[in-house]
C-alpha cells in the first residue's frame, strides 16, 4: 500500500469509501461527508475530520435550501 493508492485509512473494513460514493452516485459535497465520517477514526485526528464532514454537510444543506428557494419562486 502506498500513501496515494489505497492508504491504510482508506481500507478499513470490506468496502473502500470511494467505491461506495461512486456506487451511490453521490456528488462532491455528500461524498465528502461520507468520506470524512467513514475515515475519522482511522487518520489520527477524528475531530478535525468530523468538522470537515460538518462543513461539507452544511454546504450541501445550503445548496438544497437555495435550490428549494429557487423552485418556490419559480411557481
Amino acid at each position: 500500500m502506498s500513501k496515494v493508492n489505497h492508504p491504510k485509512h482508506y481500507n478499513t473494513g470490506k468496502i473502500e469509501v470511494i467505491n461506495a460514493i461512486e456506487e451511490w452516485n453521490l456528488g462532491f459535497c455528500d461524498g465528502n461527508v461520507i468520506k470524512y465520517v467513514a475515515r475519522h477514526k482511522y487518520k489520527g485526528n477524528p475531530i478535525e475530520d468530523l468538522k470537515k464532514a460538518k462543513w461539507y454537510l452544511e454546504r450541501l444543506i445550503q445548496q438544497y435550501e437555495q435550490e428549494s428557494n429557487f423552485e418556490n419562486t419559480d411557481k
